[in-house]
Formats: C-alpha cells, sequence, structure tokens
C-alpha cells in the first residue's frame, strides 16, 4: 500500500513530543486522517490532557479515543503471564513486553471500528517494541498497513525534532529544553504501567555504572525502608491472586494495592543487561513491585498444590513461554497452546499464602490449601505408619541399574 492509498490511520499516541510529531508527520506526509489512541494501563500518569493536545493538532474530537484498560490489562494478559511463572533471562518480569499485544489489539480495534487502512506506532527501529506492535497488529488484521515514523523519516537526533516541533508549531514541554530554547540532555527513556517502570539510555548506557538513586521512581531504596516487617495473605483460586487479607479486589485493583506495599518495602528493583530480538544487548533497570510479590507467593502456592512432574514440565516450559512474549508472539498458535497447557495445571492452584516484606526481600513464611498435595503423614520425620522405608532399597536399585550395569562392562571408558 502507497502513501497515497492511506486514507485513514490509527496512531498509539501518548500526548508527548514524540507523537505528537508524528501526529502531524502522518498528517503532512500521508495526507491521511489521523485517530489517536491513548491507553490507560495504569502508567500513574494523566491521560486525558492527550486530548486537548491531539485536537489542538486538528483531531476531530470523535477521532480522540483515551480507554482505561486497567482491568483487561491485568486480568487477561499479566494475570496468565503470572501463571507461568514467565521470567525472560532469568530476572525480567516482561512488564513493557506484556503490555505491547493490548496496545497493538486495541489499535487494530480502533481500526475496524472506523474503517482505517493503517496504524502507526512511535517505536524506533532499535528496540523490541516495533516488533510486538507489528507482529501483534499483522496477527489480528493481516492486510492492515503498520507506518513506523522512525524507520522511515530522516529526523534522527533530538535537535531535528525540536526543530520540526517549533517550525510546526508543536507545544515543547519545558523538559526538553532549557531556560535559551536549546535541546536538553535528554531523560532517562521510560515506560510504565501497572505492572512495572523501566529506565534505559543515558547513563545506563554503562553497564559498569551504578543507578543513580535519583532514577527511581517507584520504590524506597530497601536501605531506607521499615525496620519493621510486614505481613500479607494472599488468596489463590485457580492460580489467580483474588484478596489481600480476606478483602477480595479487582486484577488492577490488587495489583495496584500489591505495589503500594512493595513500593513502601523497596521490593522489585532489578538492573540487568537483558538480549534483545532485534540483536543488540541492552541494559536496563526495572521496578516490578507487586509483580515480584506476585510471582514468590504463586510458586508458593503451586508448590503445595501441583504434581511433581507437571509442576517440572512447567518449569521447562517456561523459558520458551517468556521468549514468546518478549518477542512480540503472545497472539501466536505456541503461545495460545502454551497457554492451555499451563492453565490446565492451575485448576488445584487454590489456597493462601502468607508474605513478608522487609528491606527489599520477599518472604514466604506460610502457605494453606485445601487442594494440598503435602501429606504430612507421608512427609514428617517421626515415626509413621503409611511408608514402608525399606521400598526406597529397590526404588534406588532400579533406578541405578543402567549404572550398574555400564559399570561391569570393562571394555567402556
Amino acid at each position: 500500500m502507497s502513501k497515497k492509498d492511506v486514507k485513514k490511520v490509527v496512531l498509539a499516541y501518548s500526548g508527548g513530543l514524540d507523537t505528537s510529531i508524528i501526529l502531524k508527520w502522518l498528517q503532512d506526509e500521508y495526507k491521511a486522517e489521523v485517530i489517536t489512541f491513548t491507553a490507560d494501563l495504569g502508567q500513574g500518569e494523566e491521560v486525558e490532557p492527550a486530548r486537548v493536545k491531539a485536537i489542538a493538532c486538528g483531531i476531530k474530537p470523535e477521532n480522540v479515543y483515551i480507554l482505561d484498560i486497567k482491568e483487561e490489562f491485568v486480568k487477561d494478559y499479566v494475570f496468565p503471564m503470572f501463571r507461568a511463572n514467565a521470567i525472560y533471562e532469568g530476572e525480567y518480569l516482561l512488564g513493557t513486553s506484556i503490555a505491547r499485544p493490548l496496545i497493538a489489539k486495541k489499535l487494530i480495534d480502533i481500526a475496524n471500528e472506523t474503517g482505517a487502512d493503517a496504524v502507526s506506532h512511535g517505536a524506533t527501529g532499535k528496540g523490541n517494541d516495533q516488533v510486538r506492535f507489528e507482529i501483534g497488529a499483522l496477527a489480528l488484521r493481516p492486510d492492515i498497513k503498520v507506518i513506523a515514523p522512525w524507520r522511515e523519516w530522516d529526523l534522527n537526533s533530538r535537535e531535528s525534532l525540536l526543530e520540526y516541533a517549533r517550525k510546526n508549531g508543536i507545544e515543547i514541554s519545558q523538559k526538553h529544553v532549557d531556560e535559551n530554547g536549546n535541546p536538553k540532555v535528554s531523560p532517562y527513556s521510560m515506560d510504565a504501567n501497572l505492572l512495572h517502570i523501566s529506565y534505559e539510555g543515558l547513563h545506563l548506557e554503562n553497564p559498569n555504572n551504578e543507578p543513580e538513586d535519583s532514577m527511581w521512581l517507584w520504590t524506597t531504596a530497601p536501605e531506607k525502608a521499615p525496620d519493621e516487617a510486614e505481613y500479607l495473605t494472599l488468596t489463590y483460586k485457580n492460580g489467580d491472586p483474588v484478596a489481600i487479607d480476606g478483602v477480595e479486589m479487582s486484577p488492577a485493583t490488587l495489583l495496584a494495592k500489591l505495589n503500594e506495599l512493595g513500593n513502601k518495602h523497596g521490593i522489585g528493583r532489578v538492573d540487568i543487561v537483558e538480549n534483545r530480538y532485534v540483536g543488540m544487548k541492552a541494559r536496563g533497570c526495572y521496578e516490578t513491585p507487586g509483580g515480584t510479590i506476585m510471582l514468590k507467593a504463586h510458586r508458593a502456592i503451586e508448590s503445595i498444590c501441583l504434581d511433581r512432574e507437571a509442576a517440572h514440565l512447567k518449569d521447562e516450559l517456561m523459558p520458551r513461554y517468556a521468549k514468546l512474549i518478549y518477542q512480540g508472539y503472545w497472539f501466536s498458535p505456541e503461545r495460545e497452546m502454551l497457554q492451555a497447557a499451563i492453565d490446565a495445571t492451575q485448576k488445584n492452584v487454590e489456597g493462601t499464602v502468607r508474605i513478608k516484606l522487609y528491606k527489599g526481600n520477599v518472604t514466604v513464611v506460610g502457605r494453606d490449601s485445601k487442594r494440598s498435595l503435602y501429606n504430612d503423614a507421608y512427609s514428617t520425620f517421626e515415626k509413621d505408619e503409611v511408608y514402608n522405608q525399606k521400598d526406597a532399597e529397590g526404588f534406588i536399585r532400579l533406578n541405578a541399574l543402567r549404572f550398574i550395569i555400564a559399570g561391569k562392562n570393562p571394555n567402556r571408558e
């Protein structure tokens, strides 16, 4: 589809400098009608100003979409991912990755509703998000055209972006320029939603630099966290948390409450170098307070409710599942297949987990379930009436038989 064939485009729009420039650029370069979509994913910033900015740029009021999708985000994306205990490369809880398929879905929903023939995003040509947005969009609507301005335009510096904004009367926030109107050093590249906040760039581009204390926005430094531990009880049903201290909550409300508790106690900071899908390594710092608590608690309730082999197979599948989310394949048949298998293991994952929060640490101190496979009659170290210890001798010899046979062959090295 050529530029002249694009009549209407849906833009993922934050109202910030980059997407405001993209909005104007789409109008100029594609001569297309632009529809803006702003997602409220619990990022902690007001989203309504995006409406004012979009209208000021000539967008019709009926073409400005601002959607509160926090509950859908947590219920249909975050919770299924946490049923899998998904972690990418051992540490990353996939906070940015898991939001992208939902944004892609909403872009396509709006495109279908409005008759748009294209969608657009502000992800750069170096990152993972371009892949996630576009694979997600194409999986849902194969005929959609995706416009990625960072791969088309020649505005490849901060100075050129600001000059374009000045020339076209686009509002420039003071955070981008100094008192003389010259470009400021760019702030960290950040992404936030109800699950996490991320930081990349600047000081962090040297992987040997310790993060600056002032960078962290969501969590108390562990050394400055309260000197008294705090306990909470999470209730699980079908693998999902449904209540805190006996109070039932909606998915988004529950995660927000866990964030509040985790923030207070310095929970969920990580500093990692990860392998991006496009090929290079990248250093990022993340704060995922509520998610860190949920992961610990979910594994604890699974430890008493899941069959051994189901639990072990699930752990073997998890890295593949996590990589699929990281690389943008949420809507793929293989992710859906894995999800069906994972969800099948969760029907008996029900009960309560007691957690202690203290200075950056999440400690499990108790777990209980009426569906528990933990049987103290078998597990006790005291005298029991159900387990014959002599049975272990045959079990061991049978499992060692291949070693015994190999050891009796004098020709083997």
